[in-house]
């Protein structure tokens, strides 16, 4: 049984797309969150710390980790749905 007709050009437009979306919620966590937002999260603690602090140095990094996770995730579902594999 023969995949999906290739299509590149599909595929690097879902792939931008994707880019754009996980960009923009580790922009959120890092900037926003651990930079524009840190004195009102401030006022909240997770585990002995202030939620601003936290999110500056460990919330943007896990983050991070987790959407290099899901990018791989969905370029694998991409990559097959376009036949580009």
């Amino acid at each position: 049984m023969e995949g999906p007709k290739p299509d590149p050009q599909g595929y690097w437009r879902a792939n931008l797309r994707l880019l754009a979306a996980l960009l923009s919620v580790w922009f959120l966590v890092s900037f926003v969150l651990g930079i524009l937002l840190v004195e009102p999260l401030n006022a909240v603690h997770l585990g002995g710390f202030p939620l601003g602090f936290w999110f500056a140095h460990q919330g943007s990094i896990y983050t991070f980790v987790v959407l290099i996770w899901v990018y791989a995730r969905r370029a694998d579902v991409l990559a097959k749905r376009y036949g580009v594999e």
